[in-house]
């Protein structure tokens, strides 16, 4: 349901942005800090084997959807359409509220340390100072690029990139096509 839903809402969003150079410079204050989080989160977790209580994730448990949300808000900040960002609020929250829930079920059963971890690191907006956990010794919990590129992450990048691209052609043409 979320690819099919984004796929739907971005182009619903590039026929209806109309950008200018401000908008656009201050939507990469959101996007490119986004892309950087996911990114890093990406070299961090590993998806179904452990519970990942180091990097961003001693922060935030999601910052994947957390640096989603800031790409998200800054395409909205460029598209400079108020009505946009109605938009991809309410897909925001019709999609990761429930998937987010889903997740922390899933981590529930399947690490018993969970709840632990729950209680000490928010959900979505990050802690200010990481949360320390007995028993990590910082062994193999470090960045690993290889994890990075074995989720992909570097399609965000590529994603964002794209979609500026297009944003830039928009403003550029517009009025003449």
């Amino acid at each position: 349901m979320r690819v099919p839903l984004g796929f739907v809402t971005a182009a619903v969003f590039l026929a209806a942005a109309q950008p200018n150079w401000t908008s656009l410079a201050c939507g990469l204050l959101l996007v490119v800090p986004g892309v950087w989080l996911r990114g890093y989160a990406a070299g961090y977790v590993k998806k179904n084997a452990e519970l990942t209580r180091t990097g961003p994730y001693a922060y935030t448990r999601n910052p994947l959807y957390l640096g989603s949300m800031a790409i998200a808000a800054g395409f909205a900040v460029a598209a400079w359409r108020w009505w946009l960002v109605v938009l991809l609020v309410t897909m925001f929250l019709a999609i990761y509220i429930p998937v987010i829930l889903s997740e922390e079920n899933f981590l529930r059963g399947a690490f018993p340390g969970f709840e632990e971890y729950a209680h000490r690191v928010p959900r979505l907006l990050p802690r200010i100072t990481p949360a320390r956990f007995e028993g990590l010794n910082g062994a193999g919990a470090g960045f690993d690029p290889q994890r990075y590129r074995h989720h992909r992450e570097y399609n965000a990048a590529i994603g964002a990139a794209a979609i500026y691209a297009v944003l830039i052609l928009r403003m550029l043409f517009r009025g003449r096509l």
